[in-house]
């Protein structure tokens, strides 16, 4: 899709905001925030083996997997541009344990921040594409204090933004305010996100699955069934589905928004739970993708009507075209049933 004109990502924002009279500018400026730190991360990103960026830190984030240095300079570099504009009373962090606390000197506003600096950072050092999601709320808590845990521990739903950056061959910022979806990349000429495609619609139905394969002798028997109905079955082209799997859920989503197919990091023996984190990855994901008509799964229920429990908290995901995460859904029920069907047929026997 070839950019529109030159609509900056600002000027994209405030007119988007001009058009509700009840709008403070508030919104449009803490977007514009996060567009900053995108620019310096995208920059980082950029000199990669070139700067001394790459490798580990010799710590370990709060789920115990070894921290990059580039995974730590997103993080430290989005909580420096967004504390300091007064928007938001409480930010959370995949890397931290804790909600973190806007600092006592600075502005509390009414917003609330969950993000996930560098997803996919297990490719760092070979040049594979990563990105940053960020998941925007309004506080429930009383205005003018400090943020809680409860601003942080908010269904889905109740999301007024979320987003993520795609640090890959360009530069692209996709966000959503729930309505429609937008992509903006990053022109390295001067330094601005332009638009470049508008009011992104997922296909109701791909021919791709992304999955890592490596696991299935511990995956559930009705994904096993789904999986090897996808091989068989031909679609429109006479050709079975393909398997396309980056490792990185910003590229591979990213990637299915705009050519239809699903994603999905089940729930299996080893992780009974799944690994994705809802706060961080399924939420804002799953508003983005159903905003560009598509649907997102835990399996069984609508990963943003699930209540969170804990700022790290897993589930399962199956998101990507509304056909093929609802044929999905199928299968698993379909297990379900049979597995009831059993246990009912052995206490009466």
């Amino acid at each position: 899709m070839k950019p529109t004109g030159y609509m900056t990502i600002q000027r994209h924002i405030l007119e988007g905001e001009s058009q509700h009279p009840e709008a403070t500018g508030e919104f449009s400026s803490l977007l514009t925030d996060l567009a900053l730190a995108a620019k310096i991360i995208s920059l980082e990103v950029n000199k990669a083996g070139l700067v001394d960026i790459l490798g580990l830190t010799g710590n370990k984030n709060v789920h115990g997997e070894k921290v990059k240095k580039l995974d730590m300079f997103a993080h430290e570099t989005l909580l420096k541009s967004m504390e300091y504009g007064g928007h938001f009373c409480v930010m959370a962090s995949e890397e931290e344990q804790d909600i973190i606390h806007i600092p006592e000197q600075h502005q509390i506003g009414k917003y609330v921040l969950l993000f996930d600096p560098l997803d996919g950072s297990s490719n760092i050092d070979v040049n594979v594409s990563i990105g940053t999601i960020f998941s925007i709320y309004k506080r429930v808590s009383p205005d003018g204090q400090p943020g809680t845990l409860e601003d942080c521990l908010q269904k889905g739903t109740e999301q007024v933004a979320a987003g993520y950056v795609l640090y890959g061959s360009s530069t692209m910022m996709v966000y959503t305010t729930g309505e429609d979806v937008y992509g903006f990349t990053l022109d390295p000429a001067f330094g601005e996100f332009l638009l470049s495609h508008e009011k992104i619609q997922i296909p109701k139905k791909g021919n791709i699955y992304s999955l890592n394969e490596g696991n299935y002798k511990y995956w559930r028997p009705g994904l096993k069934r789904y999986i090897k109905y996808l091989q068989d079955v031909e679609d429109l082209n006479g050709q079975p589905y393909s398997a396309r799997y980056i490792g990185s859920l910003v590229a591979d989503i990213h990637r299915n928004l705009m050519y239809g197919g699903i994603f999905i990091y089940p729930a299996d023996k080893r992780r009974p739970t799944g690994k994705l984190r809802l706060m961080y990855e399924c939420n804002p994901m799953a508003m983005i993708v159903e905003a560009a008509g598509g649907r997102a799964s835990d399996g069984m229920n609508r990963i943003l009507e699930i209540q969170p429990e804990s700022l790290h908290q897993s589930e399962p995901l199956y998101i990507g075209s509304e056909h093929d995460v609802t044929l999905v859904e199928k299968f698993l029920r379909e297990e379900e049933e049979l597995i009831r069907f059993t246990e009912e047929a052995k206490s009466q026997s």
